[in-house]
């Protein structure tokens, strides 16, 4: 090991220890003392609930964690957007999980709440997967309704997607917990089954208040909406529950009952661990997101065995493509290479950079993935396409269009990480958020823009410099500074995969050992789907 190896080790494994302790905070949700009123109630929190529902020991993903992380701070904040989402396993079957957290806010929904639980259902629908909604809510969060309410990707859409997904077979199970109010009352009701927890569980299109000041009538909310009335007189819901154990124990029990799915059929084979240590990583990847670096070392600790087959070994360079198993599933990546490398023509071309000949490459790998079935991994660390006039000459623009046009038009299930760099038309070429990937996940160490902080900073110095400079201000090297550090300081914030994350531009900051869980557990669920059309890439100027 080399002084530089242990210096990038100390760098990952600080940003390692920041996520590690922004996931504690996030999973206080609301706070303690929201806790302790939420218990109070003889209720468990969301994470308990989802905890309670999982198979114990079974492994199990979380969607969305840092989903609002520094969003909506006039309003005291959203923690994980109000939601849980996690994917795992009930009686041995892969689900979906969505828990309302109600010590945030009451669990009223967010904007982001909207956005986090559509994502939660467009995995189900992508997968055929079951979804578990655990409802405590108190419905929109009124101060931002005109932000939640009425689009087509707003609260609304919920219900409709219940309703999609009926009619495509895929088991929806609901179990209201808490308060379930107003347009938030048809999401568990659209459901297949709907389980309602005595005393605590309330279900109504308006609460007692609104229905005394609308129609003049007293009447309390649990003979208005509760278990009672709902399993006894109005045949809303479907079973009545003692406590929270008890909901979860009867989804339990029907989950138990679902039948066997059609198969994709994605090959897997015995899974065997990377032989090169996997936490090796840490000391791999540089502290600077601009050095250079082997991305087949960082594959090698990736996938089973540590072995992959190369496509196209010595040709389009900058961009890895090889097929390899990660924890059994066979699967085609597509990587981009770090290092300097020389192309056929004795020419240098830049680490991370997309040239005419690797997109070539890249378009044609991920042809032959879809021919073959196999599902793609892209990994990411790309700062774009390679531009001047060689490269427009060779038209760049055309090879670049035709790997975008191959990613877009995948049938096969994609999955995408991103470990350093993910700038521009790069981050849509390596399968960003924008070309549907089943999963995609950030390491720590990723950015996420248009450009670098660096780059953008400089660009936006200029504009800002010759504005300053038209109204008659004399910028000086020291306010040119100035200036330069303030535009940096914002957008690398900006540039932050905690940002992304908070925004669900990805569905999460991971550590870098759990990539091979996220991949495999994400091409599990894409087993559910069989593939319904085939692979065409439609018209392109070759």
């Amino acid at each position: 090991m080399d002084i530089k190896f242990n210096k990038n080790e100390d760098h990952n494994k600080l940003l390692l220890s920041d996520l590690k302790k922004r996931l504690v905070k996030v999973k206080l949700g609301g706070g303690e003392k929201s806790i302790e009123k939420h218990k109070a109630k003889g209720k468990m929190t969301a994470r308990e609930r989802v905890n309670y529902l999982l198979d114990p020991k079974a492994k199990s993903i979380e969607i969305g964690a840092f989903a609002g992380e520094g969003m909506y701070e006039q309003y005291g904040g959203c923690p994980s957007g109000g939601v849980v989402v996690k994917m795992g396993y009930i009686k041995g079957k892969q689900c979906i999980v969505v828990a309302n957290d109600a010590t945030v806010k009451a669990g009223a929904w967010f904007p982001i709440t909207g956005k986090k639980n559509l994502r939660a259902q467009e995995i189900a629908i992508e997968n055929r997967l079951p979804i578990i909604y655990l409802v405590d809510s108190a419905g929109v969060f009124l101060p931002m309704q005109d932000e939640i309410f009425p689009d087509k990707e707003h609260f609304g859409r919920i219900f409709r997607n219940n309703a999609i997904m009926s009619s495509m077979g895929i088991t929806q199970i609901a179990a209201i917990m808490g308060s379930c109010v107003a347009g938030g009352a048809y999401l568990p009701i659209m459901s297949d089954e709907a389980i309602i927890v005595d005393k605590t569980g309330s279900i109504f299109l308006a609460g007692s208040y609104l229905v005394k000041a609308a129609i003049g009538e007293t009447i309390d909310n649990e003979t208005l909406g509760g278990a009672t009335t709902h399993c006894e007189i109005s045949g809303v819901t479907d079973y009545k529950a003692k406590d929270d154990k008890d909901a979860l124990d009867k989804i339990k029990n029907i989950v138990d009952k679902i039948g066997d799915f059609d198969k994709a059929g994605y090959n897997r084979a015995e899974s065997k661990k990377p032989k090169e240590n996997p936490d090796d990583i840490y000391g791999i990847l540089p502290k600077s997101r601009a050095d250079q670096y082997d991305m087949k070392e960082i594959i090698k600790r990736l996938v089973d065995n540590s072995e992959f087959d190369e496509y196209k070994q010595d040709y389009g360079k900058t961009i890895i493509t090889a097929y390899a198993r990660i924890e059994g599933w066979a699967v085609g990546i597509v990587a981009n290479q770090r290092k300097l490398v020389k192309n056929a023509k004795g020419e240098m071309q830049f680490g991370g950079v997309i040239y005419n000949d690797s997109a070539d490459k890249a378009t044609r790998f991920i042809a032959n993935c879809n021919q073959k079935k196999i599902p793609l991994v892209f990994l990411q660390d790309v700062t774009g396409f390679m531009v001047g006039s060689k490269s427009e000459h060779s038209g760049i623009i055309k090879d670049g269009a035709k790997m975008v046009n191959a990613v877009s038009n995948s049938v096969v299930p994609k999955f995408t990480i991103i470990l350093g760099n993910s700038y521009g038309a790069g981050n849509y070429a390596m399968c960003g958020k924008a070309y549907d990937p089943r999963l995609i996940a950030a390491w720590p160490s990723a950015e996420l823009a248009v450009m670098s902080g660096n780059s953008a900073a400089k660009v936006l110095l200029q504009i800002e410099t010759a504005s300053l400079k038209k109204r008659g201000e004399k910028i000086t090297k020291e306010k040119e500074d100035e200036l330069f550090n303030k535009i940096k300081s914002r957008y690398d914030n900006q540039v932050s995969p905690y940002y992304a994350a908070s925004r669900i531009w990805t569905d999460g900051v991971i550590d870098p050992l759990d990539t091979r869980t996220w991949i495999s557990m994400g091409i599990e669920a894409a087993n559910h789907a069989p593939i319904e059309k085939p692979f065409n890439m439609g018209v392109l100027q070759v």
